[in-house]
């Protein structure tokens, strides 16, 4: 058996987590999977379904934020599992784990280490010190490391060319995979249930957009170009803000600021034209009874959001950052517009939300595109050939 050490922060519903449980549950033999990570953060939900059946151990110490006694801590708990599990591989997801799973493979002998981006926090998250002082550290970090993964290849131009991270020879483009059947099965049913709960007629166009929320998700530019785009429409625009975090009680004085009536989840107004569902599991249901799918950030990896948007026939208003461009093909499954430029993003909500047609239009290429790039059985494809790849030099 080849051992694979898999190590993540935290189990919380987003990329990370259905990108490394994935791979833990169908690499085929001889690999063997452990999957390590620490606990999630009180606004976040845990990806519990996704665990079932895995050889999952958390590590308590372990967490999102930077906090030196427990992360040292978390160093050692992996060096001790690593010592007990002996992986052949340790392959590393994200800035935490990857740090601290690198350090610790690298002290106990692992003989090949990978690490994954699924993002990076490089522009839009620190000021330019604390920037430097990260950037001083992957690139440390990147010559213990035997081969980095981009999920795009617009990453992996970031990465080498302007960050300067590491060569680019280094790095290799394995774009997620993830299980897409569940956003094509039952979508009428689902869209009808979907909107029978929260009152939507025929005609009235829901605009979702899921995620954390945190600064740089950026709703406030969500929020903008949403109340800019309803008086420029004779339908019924209703805003849906999937997810939950730190910055939820800004966003939602910046909504009452700019008229919406709005509810939470556990609350409902009458005549709302927004609502906080906080965290879902049934994104597929959400998806399919949506019309409109929209993202604001202002940096992103790939985002599963809007790949599981374009599984579920919905057409896509995104900010042109990081790899979305890999997965929404602008004019052909939906609109890219620069960062912060609402009146743009406003625009293109008003024009799929007047034409039906032409969301259906892109919406069925969107489906199409994604599901050929994007499945799970092509990602643990090209992650078997890899890994194998590297233990051959070893």
């Amino acid at each position: 058996m080849i051992r694979t050490l898999r190590i993540i922060n935290r189990p919380a519903i987003g990329g990370p987590i259905l990108n490394a449980a994935l791979l833990a549950r169908h690499l085929p033999k001889p690999f063997e999977t452990m999957l390590v990570g620490g606990v999630c953060e009180s606004h976040e939900a845990e990806a519990t379904e996704l665990l079932a059946g895995l050889n999952w151990r958390q590590i308590e110490s372990m967490g999102r934020s930077l906090h030196p006694l427990k992360d040292f801590a978390s160093y050692r708990d992996l060096r001790k599992l690593i010592r007990e599990f002996r992986p052949h591989i340790v392959h590393t997801h994200a800035a935490k784990p990857g740090a601290l799973g690198r350090l610790a493979a690298r002290a106990e002998g692992v003989p090949v280490v990978v690490h994954t981006f699924h993002g990076h926090v490089f522009h839009s998250y620190f000021n330019p010190l604390k920037t430097r002082i990260f950037l001083g550290i992957e690139r440390y970090l990147a010559t213990k490391s035997d081969a980095l993964i981009a999920i795009s290849p617009e990453q992996k131009i970031e990465l080498s060319e302007a960050f300067r991270i590491a060569p680019p020879d280094k790095f290799r483009v394995i774009p997620l995979g993830l299980d897409l059947d569940r956003f094509q099965f039952d979508a009428e049913t689902k869209r009808m249930a979907f909107r029978t709960a929260y009152g939507l007629q025929a005609d009235d166009v829901a605009v979702v957009i899921t995620g954390r929320l945190v600064g740089i998700k950026n709703h406030s530019l969500f929020l903008r170009a949403l109340a800019m785009a309803k008086p420029r429409t004779g339908r019924r625009l209703v805003g849906f803000i999937v997810g939950d975090g730190d910055m939820r009680a800004t966003i939602e004085q910046e909504a009452r600021e700019l008229g919406f009536v709005f509810s939470g989840v556990d609350s409902r107004n009458s005549g709302e034209d927004l609502v906080f569902t906080s965290w879902r599991t049934d994104i597929d249901t959400i998806n399919a009874g949506a019309d409109i799918v929209a993202l604001t950030s202002l940096n992103e990896g790939t985002p599963v959001s809007l790949i599981e948007a374009s599984a579920s026939g919905c057409p896509v208003v995104s900010t042109r950052v990081g790899g979305v461009e890999s997965v929404v093909l602008e004019g052909r499954t939906g609109y890219l517009v620069e960062s912060r430029e609402a009146d743009a993003f406003a625009d293109r909500l008003v024009r799929l939300a007047e034409n039906p047609e032409l969301r259906n239009q892109l919406g069925q290429a969107g489906a199409e595109h994604v599901r050929s790039k994007f499945a799970y059985q092509r990602l643990v494809s090209d992650m078997a050939a890899l890994y194998n790849e590297l233990l051959e030099f070893k």
